[in-house]
Formats: C-alpha cells, sequence, structure tokens
C-alpha cells in the first residue's frame, strides 16, 4: 500500500493493488478508511485508489466550500496526477452523490459505476428535509463524538462492539465545523434532472432495511439511469459494507466482471 498527496491540490490518498483503477469514494463524515474492510478483496483485481475528500480525515486542512462540483473536480485532478485517463468508480452514501457528479462534469473519467447506498437527492420527502435542517444544529450541540455514538449506535447491534467502536472513531475525528459545511452543501445536491445523461454501466446497490438512506433512493436512481442494474441486499441497512461484506463484493466483483 501506498500514500500520498496530489501536488495540484493536497488531497490525501491511498493506493492498493494493480490492474484496471477502482476509485471507491467515501461517503460523509468518514473517511477512506471506512473501506478497509473491503480493501485487500477489492486490490487483488484492482488498483484501488482511495483518497479522503475535501475537509475530511487527512484532507480536512482544504478549506470549504465542499460542494459536489468542487469535489468531483478534484477527483479528475487526482486522476490525471496518477496517469489515469478512465477508472470504474464506486461512491457510497454521500460518495455516491460525488461519483454522479464526476461522471457528470467528466463523462469520459469513467467507465463503470457503482453507487452503493445512495441518492440523486436526498432531501426528497418530508422527514428528510426535516432531519437535513435539523442534524447541523444537533451536530453544533452534541459535537462528533456524541453524534458519532449516536448514529452508530443504530447499527451496533449488526455492526458488533468492536467494528462500531472502529467506526465511530473514524467519525469522531472529524471536524465539527467542516462537517457543518459538508452536511449542508449535501442537502443542496440534485442530480435528478441529469441522471440519463449517464450512459456508462452502472449499478445501484442498496440496503432492503436501509433507513438513512431508504429503498426508494436506489429505486430513484435505477429509474433515472437508463440500463442500470439494480441488487438490494436483504435484512442490510447503511451499515451494508460492514455487515454484509460477502453480499457487496460479489454484486460489485459480478458487475465489474461483466463490463471488464
Amino acid at each position: 500500500m501506498s500514500s500520498a498527496r496530489s501536488p495540484s491540490e493536497p488531497l490525501y490518498f491511498t493506493e492498493r493493488g494493480s490492474g484496471p483503477p477502482l476509485l471507491l469514494v467515501h461517503g460523509l463524515m468518514v473517511t477512506g478508511e471506512m473501506f478497509e474492510p473491503v480493501m485487500e478483496h477489492f486490490a487483488d483485481r484492482h488498483r484501488v485508489i482511495v483518497p479522503d475528500l475535501r475537509g475530511h480525515g487527512r484532507s480536512r486542512g482544504l478549506p470549504p466550500p465542499y460542494a459536489a462540483t468542487q469535489l468531483a473536480a478534484v477527483l479528475a485532478q487526482l486522476l490525471d496526477h496518477l496517469g489515469i485517463d478512465t477508472t470504474a468508480v464506486l461512491g457510497y452514501s454521500h460518495g455516491g452523490a460525488i461519483a454522479q457528479q464526476l461522471i457528470l462534469d467528466f463523462p469520459h473519467r469513467c467507465d463503470r459505476l457503482v453507487l452503493a447506498c445512495t441518492f440523486a437527492f436526498n432531501m426528497a420527502t418530508r422527514r428528510e428535509k426535516v432531519e437535513g435542517r435539523l442534524l447541523p444544529l444537533v451536530l453544533q450541540v452534541l459535537g462528533m463524538r456524541l453524534l458519532a455514538k449516536l448514529v452508530v449506535s443504530q447499527a451496533a447491534p449488526q455492526l458488533g462492539k468492536d467494528r462500531a467502536d472502529w467506526l465511530a472513531g473514524i467519525m469522531a475525528d472529524q471536524d465539527r465545523k467542516l462537517m457543518v459545511s459538508a452536511w449542508k452543501e449535501t442537502m443542496a445536491f440534485d442530480s435528478r434532472r441529469r441522471l440519463a445523461e449517464i450512459s456508462c454501466p452502472t449499478l445501484v446497490i442498496a440496503g432492503s432495511n436501509d433507513q438513512a438512506v431508504p429503498i426508494h433512493h436506489a429505486n430513484m436512481l435505477h429509474d433515472g439511469v437508463a440500463g442500470s442494474q439494480l441488487v438490494v441486499i436483504d435484512d442490510a441497512d447503511h451499515a451494508l459494507i460492514w455487515t454484509h461484506s460477502d453480499e457487496f463484493e460479489r454484486a460489485t466483483d459480478d458487475f465489474l466482471g461483466a463490463c471488464g
């Protein structure tokens, strides 16, 4: 494994493995470390590139704004730095929104797209709008450590104590002010009118019990991206990458292999 920073933008990233490139884009309030449980598996077949997005982890020195267009542009710069013309892209949760923006703004950079537990517009229902406006206030009051414990506690029974503590630690280490800024940009993301522009092979993965990003978001993506595939993992929630790793890896492998 190697780690480095892009000279054009001090974006932290790690690399592992060799073969066709695979860019992994993490979700909000975590870092590229979230992919550790599946990293070795994908690195057996791919050159895996895992950045910490602007404002997150070891890229927290990069200031706001954290709009999807800006985050996607920095990822394109990272691919330039690595000499990668086109790559498969897997975006998880908020990372799926950034992955969509990357292919919409730089369509030649992505040849296969995996959208896992993600959305085209995360404020689609009344409940989502209320929660979206409340979360920055809750974050300001609780801080990252208490919010991390609260969020992770919902998935703790499936995650197990060690994995739950590990995930809570990643979240607790983020900067509160930067995460508030990033969350506000997440609320503003809306790709619904542009989904038809995504023309590369696309896989949508969802958990049947996901409460953070409910199944209607996966259906919206599947309906909007022509020819896309939809895989719903039974009895899985938003933490499926850790609780149902084998099924997640299998669905991704089958898709990338079929498109290879």
